[in-house]
């Protein structure tokens, strides 16, 4: 029996933010890796994500461990991107003058 073998292609895709995401689904790669370094199983990563295929997050993961430098310093950017919008978010909403916000709105009574 003669056996066809042939590539196939790893299953990310960059979007128009420029995210990494897994196939057509809106799961990163951040995601994938993330749970990878915590201990995770594909199969357990599969489960707690049903939109990806178990062969796609083996594909993943081994594509991550194939090209370890430089999806990380990607990550580190994507973390770093993400550290400025949260810092600028809480600069401009301050969680201190919205948890007051809130808390006065829940005190008053209801029109």
């Amino acid at each position: 029996m003669a056996v066809e073998l042939r590539a196939q292609p790893v299953p990310l895709r960059l979007d128009q933010d420029g995210v990494i995401r897994v196939g057509g689904t809106r799961v990163t790669l951040h995601t994938i890796v993330n749970a990878f370094h915590q201990g995770l199983g594909a199969e357990e990563i599969a489960d707690r994500y049903p939109s990806l295929t178990l062969a796609d997050v083996y594909s993943v993961i081994g594509y991550y461990l194939q090209h370890r430098p430089t999806l990380d310093a990607y990550l580190d950017q994507q973390r770093g991107e993400a550290d400025e919008v949260r810092s600028e978010n809480q600069r401009r909403w301050p969680p201190t003058e919205l948890r007051a916000k809130l808390l006065a709105r829940r005190q008053s009574p209801e029109p």
